[in-house]
């Protein structure tokens, strides 16, 4: 059995897992979604590596599951913690010692998120229905949060310290439907950042809602190519 740890992007809300934990915890395993202080000024990258810390505990068999602005928790995670895997999941993969607010500048991301919109026939202004919530459906986002838990700034001004990415199995996982890291983009960056391919499914940036089946069959894909 497994402990996958789900790590959620800006905002730091559990419940953006809710639709894949019980997928993963019906094949056998153990889904942690963690609760991030998102809207907490005070607390930076090193209190959210903190929280994720402690709940890997002593295991030794965790994937390690990051969502978006998750990637930056990520590398400070595994040099305190005995990672097994990393999955990155639409996610913001950093350079050592960048901040997240720098972080699109040095990627190009929104240059990239406004030519991806043009090309495709949608707005080049961003808003939340366009970009996050496109392919959720209906009857999931009247079930969640009545308001999203909002992002302080404090973590994207905070370095990301750290020397390496550890000698382990590292998966980048994209919706191929994402309009805000559109897929192109988040290609060139693995690419760029990680010397990988990314991995494709459908589902658009917040793929946890939108294809939880098809994201957890991934993740549980993974774990099984672990054990060869």
């Amino acid at each position: 059995m497994a402990r996958f740890v789900l790590v959620p992007g800006a905002g730091g809300m559990a419940w953006y897992w809710h639709r894949a934990a019980p997928i993963i915890r019906a094949a056998g395993h153990e889904p942690i979604a963690i609760d991030l202080p998102g809207d907490d000024g005070r607390a930076g990258l090193a209190a959210y590596a903190d929280i994720v810390v402690r709940a890997i505990e002593e295991r030794s068999d965790v994937i390690l599951v990051a969502q978006s602005l998750a990637g930056f928790t990520v590398p400070l995670v595994c040099a305190r913690a005995p990672v097994r895997m990393v999955v990155f999941v639409n996610a913001m993969i950093p350079k050592p010692g960048e901040t997240a607010g720098a972080w699109w500048g040095a990627t190009g991301a929104a240059e990239a998120r406004e030519q991806a919109a043009a090309r495709r026939g949608y707005s080049t202004e961003f808003d939340v229905g366009t970009y996050f919530l496109h392919d959720v459906p209906q009857d999931v986002l009247r079930a969640g949060p009545q308001k999203p838990r909002e992002e302080a700034e404090t973590v994207f001004g905070e370095p990301c310290r750290f020397e390496r990415w550890p000698e382990i199995p590292i998966h980048v996982l994209a919706g191929r439907d994402d309009r805000f890291f559109p897929i192109e983009f988040q290609r060139r960056v693995a690419r760029e950042r990680l010397g990988k391919e990314v991995e494709e499914i459908p589902g658009g940036h917040l793929v946890a809602l939108s294809n939880a089946e098809g994201l957890a069959d991934r993740l549980l894909a993974y774990e099984r190519g672990l054990k060869h």
